[in-house]
């Protein structure tokens, strides 16, 4: 344990205060899931919430020595891209609990680490997808080719196989994690290339599947509002388990250095699978929903796939 500890009375006596750090706006998806739990931890009046957007990597170091400095409970963000700088300021400030979105493990006594593990509804939603290619030929654009954006690719390609054994697979990534224009010309590229359904890990791919009369599969939020008769199924990703075990493990006292990727799954709550079920005949419905049910009761465990996910030849 470390210096944050006290009695379980103490703890609960005071509101935890809770900073939010995030490098894009608090709209961008994966983001938003972390802000809507936190969010929704202060309207239950669970914790005091602040936080600062669109924090460049060279500032991100002074923003968390100063919520730090100014005396908040525990520190919520990503830190893809800059660990040493953050690992380096955790350690100065060992009575500060730090949750961040990491692919390294935790680093005791205060850093603990999470990561969007939705490989579990990725597969179910490329099980839509296999089953819905006429073309058996599925385009997938993705930010960057890192661990947590290849496992859900790769979960993605098994799910998609499984229901569609001919199925190939057009893989990009546009090196950004927000750039529709770009997003959206590497979808039109792989859709003149044959591909009728689209992986839409990035913002874009879907507006160019709705141009193109395709069909896409979203990820981490729900779209198909927005592109209605074109998002067959989304992998979504709920953040409210993992910030909540945090933030009552720093309230009872019981903070360590720990890794918080498990609460991302689905059997946690922390991922789940939205179907549009008028756009997917019942017998696809049926199978996807009886895999869900093995996932949730354990007879079904998928293989965690962090290796970069490639084109079909």
């Amino acid at each position: 344990m470390f210096g944050l500890m006290m009695t379980s009375a103490a703890a609960m006596a005071e509101v935890v205060k809770v900073a939010g750090i995030f490098t894009l706006p608090v709209e961008q998806q994966w983001i938003s899931r972390i802000h809507i739990a936190l969010n929704a931890a202060e309207e239950r009046g669970d914790i005091e919430y602040v936080y600062s957007e669109n924090v460049s990597n060279t500032d991100y170091e002074r923003v968390m020595r100063e919520y730090a400095e100014s005396g908040v409970d525990l520190i919520v963000g990503e830190v893809f891209g800059l660990e040493r700088a953050a690992r380096k300021v955790a350690a100065v400030y060992p009575d500060t609990a730090f949750l961040m979105g990491s692919s390294f493990p935790p680093q005791e006594p205060n850093f603990s680490v999470f990561d969007n593990f939705i490989h579990e509804p990725a597969y179910l939603s490329g099980m839509v997808a296999g089953a819905a290619s006429d073309s058996n030929v599925i385009g997938m654009v993705g930010g960057y080719a890192i661990p947590e954006v290849n496992r859900l690719m790769n979960a993605f390609m098994e799910g998609a196989r499984e229901t569609n054994p001919e199925v190939t697979f057009l893989v990009n990534f546009i090196d950004s994690w927000y750039d529709p224009p770009k997003a959206k010309e590497s979808a039109f590229a792989m859709m003149d290339a044959g591909a009728d359904v689209m992986y839409a890990e990035r913002f874009g791919v879907s507006d160019a599947a709705v141009e193109r009369g395709a069909k896409a599969i979203g990820n981490v939020i729900d779209t198909s509002g927005e592109y209605p008769g074109t998002i067959l199924a989304s992998a979504l990703w709920h953040m409210g388990p993992t910030v909540d075990t945090a933030i009552a493990a720093v309230a009872d006292g019981s903070y360590a250095a720990d890794d918080y990727g498990q609460y991302s799954y689905m059997a946690y709550g922390g991922g789940s699978l939205a179907l549009d079920e008028s756009l997917i005949p019942a017998d696809v419905v049926a199978a996807v929903k009886a895999r869900e049910a093995a996932i949730m009761d354990g007879s079904y465990t998928l293989t965690v796939n962090d290796e970069a996910p490639v084109s079909d030849n």
